[in-house]
């Protein structure tokens, strides 16, 4: 422990990842909240709510690649502190959006477009953030960077969710946004202090694509177990408004508490015992949290479902984004990040609009039916490289 306490990398990163939690509470707690204000206050349905929680994913997606050639050139700090200017600006956007004069498309249009902008602040921030650390803490500590940084990110999801609804019906809308104009400014003093890293030295950089060609398995991993997550954040408070149930926004605190407490005292695991196993388990307790969230007679199982698939997902992110960097140099390391995350944003980008469909023409509780089977095909992936990687060392 003394050892720990005295390691200025560490403590740095968790400076840097208590600077995360907070700005992240910005898209937290919008998620449940713009849900139910779409749905609301605009009177709009189910597939509208989810394209609006959804689509700041998208634009996560396309600037992606731009994030992590970046953060290679540039350095992490810079990246993530334009990701944070960002954030504020986005959040601005979305408060014009809650104007009580605005007729219900152009507020809905107004409020896409900030959460257009809110997925490239994401963007930036998380590839510049991961970037950052990599380089603090060195190649032997990514997993470990990476599960610090997720954690902050869930931890975040977990307070953001009941805050955000509870700000929400408190203040309204544009009071919840005004609220979290104020997080991303209170992330960048505390970041300001630490000290950056120099960009990696230069190399050859192939074309993205080739990238993306080497860490395409892994990623393929993280779509589908975003699945399950997506779904939860987009559907969980509806989905509990519809069976008469309460404690709507629960289902986020639940999910967070239980990926928040591996982190805790797993984080090291994908580091020590390579990602592929991490995986595996993981894979199986998230099937297991869908399949009951899907089944559940009762709010309580329905939250239990909602901690599994909390703790099945915590570790898959690092565990196979370590499987991911090691597959590149490390001048392509951040662009790698970036690639790689974007799949997880595809998860989360497609999943909104998709289960606002299913809802729509299936119920709720069949939203979790399919992230229950996009996790089980997961796990049959990362048992496909597990047998690949066998053969291979035979």
């Amino acid at each position: 422990m003394t050892r720990l306490a005295d390691d200025m990398p560490l403590r740095h990163l968790i400076r840097m990842a208590a600077a995360l939690f907070l700005s992240y509470l910005t898209v937290a707690m919008a998620l449940p909240a713009v849900a139910v204000q779409v749905s609301g206050s605009l009177h709009m349905g189910n597939i509208a709510s989810g394209l609006a929680v959804g689509i700041a994913f998208l634009s996560t997606i396309c600037t992606r690649a731009w994030a992590g050639r970046l953060t290679d050139e540039r350095g992490g700090k810079p990246t993530l502190l334009l990701g944070l200017a960002i954030y504020l600006a986005a959040t601005l956007v979305c408060l014009l959006s809650a104007l009580p004069a605005m007729p219900t498309q152009l507020a809905y249009a107004v409020l896409l477009a900030g959460r257009l902008l809110l997925g490239v602040g994401e963007s930036l921030a998380l590839v510049g953030i991961l970037g950052w650390g990599m380089a603090m803490m060195g190649p032997a500590r990514s997993g470990r960077v990476m599960a610090l940084v997720g954690m902050a990110m869930y931890g975040a999801f977990a307070l953001g969710g009941p805050l955000g609804l509870w700000l929400s019906q408190l203040l309204g809308f544009a009071g919840l946004m005004a609220v979290s104009c104020l997080l991303p400014l209170a992330g960048a003093l505390i970041l300001a202090s630490v000290p950056a890293t120099a960009p990696a030295h230069a190399g050859t950089r192939p074309p993205f694509k080739q990238v993306l060609g080497r860490i395409w398995q892994p990623g393929a991993v993280v779509l589908l177990q975003g699945v399950g997550f997506a779904a939860l954040g987009a559907f969980f408070p509806l989905y509990f408004i519809a069976n008469g149930w309460d404690g709507a926004g629960f289902g986020l605190t639940c999910f967070g508490l239980g990926f928040v407490a591996v982190r805790i005292f797993g984080g090291g695991l994908p580091d020590r015992l390579g990602g592929i196993p991490v995986a595996l388990a993981s894979l199986a307790v998230e099937t297991l949290g869908q399949a009951l969230l899907w089944l559940a007679p009762s709010p309580i199982l329905a939250m239990a479902g909602a901690a599994l698939t909390g703790i099945g997902c915590s570790l898959i992110f690092p565990a196979m984004g370590l499987e991911a960097v090691n597959r590149v140099p490390m001048h392509l390391r951040g662009t790698a990040i970036g690639g790689f995350a974007a799949f997880q944003d595809l998860a989360y980008g497609a999943t909104g609009p998709l289960a606002g469909l299913i809802a729509d023409h299936f119920g709720h509780a069949r939203v979790f039916l399919a992230g229950a089977l996009a996790a089980l095909l997961g796990l049959l992936l990362v048992m496909a490289m597990m047998l690949h990687r066998s053969s291979k060392a035979r």
